[in-house]
């Protein structure tokens, strides 16, 4: 699902124009952008919670130059389900088998 298709869901749900529907949507992914970038992690009840992962410094390979490099160790941002969401996309979803 797309960002525009979130915005026209929202939009025939609610009732609301889609330029406000899209505005609100952005705001809110500015949001939780500013907040990851200052450090915060933001947790939505019922829904699930945008954290800072951070990785640790590792070994890696770079196979064209056959050179051992040494990876930094960072942060990114990751999103855990609340275990209500979890559990209702374990009960309703279907295993795609490849």
């Amino acid at each position: 699902m797309t960002k525009a298709e979130i915005v026209s869901k929202i939009s025939e749900t609610t009732g609301l124009e889609k330029t406000s529907v899209q505005a609100t949507v952005e705001a809110f992914m500015k949001c939780v952008k500013e907040a990851m970038i200052n450090g915060q992690n933001v947790y939505l009840r019922g829904f699930g919670s945008f954290i800072i992962k951070t990785r640790k410094e590792k070994k890696g390979r770079n196979i064209t130059a056959k050179k051992t490099i040494i990876i930094p160790a960072h942060n990114i941002p990751a999103f855990k389900p609340s275990k209500e969401f979890a559990n209702e996309v374990k009960a309703k979803t279907q295993v795609k088998i490849k």
